[in-house]
């Protein structure tokens, strides 16, 4: 059987690829919840389980252009599907693991600021994920990793740098963070506020802390509203890694710790602290890029947009408080799959095998106020 990896799947579509054909064969509610940019739906997943010739019937009125790509979940009713296309005559494969191979995919570049040292994008197309990798005199700190800590490995033998620390903005609710086994592998602190932190063992960071990597101080900026323990951590006056607290288009979903059990707190309540945080960045020094945890689309680095520009395009972040604390506390989007036991792992309530990991991030991304 014919197959194509995800990662090749990417570099591709990064480099606009017109040749390339993606066919989502999954029901058609699963593609509308979660699908790759610019694949079509053929919805035949029922006939390839349970009547081959009539998926293949569905499948023929494919025009005969390009290399198509079948997709499933995990790539296995979708190797049916390329089967039925290549005996029509199609140069098809199968994407290998389906969607949950594309949730692995990360993709990199480096960021243009004026720093004593490098700041490096990683993007998770598949789940909207951004994490970042700050390198500086033979020093590194990793801010929000996924688990797949390999990915943030890779970037530091390719720099020769040592792991200094490992940062997260908060304890996630979208995905599961990689920062504390990052940190163990290294020996190095994992940095997380307290409030953020219910078993876990990281090495706090509050509001007025300043941390040394290499040549460039990382400061600390306390931005609750979001999850009580959020912080910004702003690289001089140049980058303001914001988590969850501030997007380039909205801001940050205010019920997910209540939901969870986590906070005794109640939605209009961390809507109004999430206004005051909101207020704090505002007042920040110059027009540093904002870099925050999530895009809510499928993002390929880099993905970045200076203070004055979000204050342009990001109309929450413009609101006053009365308007902002009505929309986040009424209008409640959809919640992330499986937040819960993800921001219960997170914070260290709960202990997840790699497997259960892997499971858990799977779907779209959902942090972003809506």
């Amino acid at each position: 059987m014919a197959k194509i990896t995800p990662e090749t799947v990417a570099e591709r579509l990064e480099r606009g690829d017109d040749d390339l054909r993606l066919v989502d064969v999954r029901d058609e509610t699963d593609f509308r919840e979660w699908h790759i940019p610019g694949s079509e739906n053929v919805d035949v997943y029922d006939e390839l389980k349970d009547d081959p010739d009539a998926a293949a019937e569905e499948l023929a009125d494919l025009p005969e252009h390009g290399e198509v790509v079948t997709i499933c979940a995990a790539g296995v009713l979708a190797a049916d599907a390329t089967d039925l296309l290549q005996e029509q005559g199609h140069d098809a494969k199968t994407l290998v693991d389906g969607m949950n191979g594309w949730a692995r995919v990360h993709r990199t570049a480096p960021l243009d600021v004026d720093l004593e040292g490098e700041l490096i994008q990683v993007a998770r197309p598949g789940t909207g994920c951004l994490s970042h990798v700050l390198i500086s005199e033979g020093e590194a700190a990793v801010f929000e990793p996924s688990q797949y800590t390999e990915e943030y490995e890779a970037i530091l033998e390719a720099h020769d740098a040592d792991l200094a620390g490992v940062f997260d903005t908060h304890a996630h609710a979208d995905h599961v963070s990689g920062g504390q086994k990052l940190a163990e592998i290294h020996d190095v602190p994992y940095y997380l506020h307290p409030a953020d932190d219910d078993g876990i063992g990281a090495a706090h960071v509050e509001e007025g802390d300043g941390l040394e990597v290499g040549a460039v101080t990382i400061d600390v900026i306390h931005t609750p509203g979001h999850s009580p323990g959020s912080v910004t951590y702003a690289l001089e006056d140049e980058a303001l890694l914001t988590g969850d607290t501030l997007f380039h288009d909205s801001v940050g979903r205010v019920e997910l710790g209540v939901d969870a059990g986590l906070e005794e707190t109640d939605v209009e309540d961390n809507a109004e602290t999430l206004y005051e945080s909101l207020e704090r960045l505002r007042t920040v020094e110059g027009d540093p890029l904002v870099l925050p945890a999530h895009d809510p689309g499928s993002p390929q680095p880099p993905v970045v947009a200076r203070l004055s520009e979000v204050e342009e395009r990001n109309e929450a972040f413009g609101q006053d408080r009365e308007t902002l604390v009505a929309a986040l506390a009424g209008d409640i989007p959809d919640q992330p799959a499986n937040f819960e036991r993800i921001k219960l792992a997170n914070v260290g309530t709960k202990e997840i095998s790699d497997e259960e990991a892997d499971e858990l991030e799977l779907g779209p991304n959902r942090c972003a106020a809506e």
